[in-house]
Order: C-alpha cells, then structure tokens, then sequence
C-alpha cells in the first residue's frame, strides 16, 4: 500500500476524525469500492471536512461533516 504525504490544515477541532475515517473506509467498501480506492476517498472526505474550519464553543470541537452541503460540491450535484 502507497501512503500519500498530507498537509497540515491546522483545524484544531478534530475531535471524532478517527471514527469518521474509519466509518467512511467501511462506507466506501460497502459500496463496492476496493480498500485502496476507499481509503484514499475517505482520506478525501476527512481532509475536507478539515478543511471547511467549523468552530463550535470552546476547545476541540468536531470537524465539519456538513461541508459537502457548500460550495463546489453543491454544484457538482446540480
């Protein structure tokens, strides 16, 4: 297996991001994707949930599972 170098978001709310990589590998391969393509796609999904920055109170906070509802991914869908 070939492991990618990712850059650091610097999202400190990454609570939760373990069982959302792990859920979203198993959601991959349930729909019939192979274990390379699912994780690379759940790597996707987890780094731009990073990404979109969702702040909620203090400390650590969950990253931003919603992201898909915005942007270039609502447009993709249209």
């Amino acid at each position: 297996m070939v492991i990618h170098d990712s850059k650091d978001i610097g999202n400190p709310n990454t609570h939760g991001t373990g069982c959302a990589l792990s859920s979203a590998i198993a959601a991959n391969l349930a729909k019939g994707y192979d274990l390379h393509s699912s994780i690379g796609l759940a790597k996707e999904y987890l780094t731009s949930a990073l990404e979109a920055m969702l702040d909620l109170g203090k400390g650590s906070g969950p990253m931003n599972h919603g992201f898909y509802l915005q942007g270039k991914y609502v447009q993709q869908r249209e």
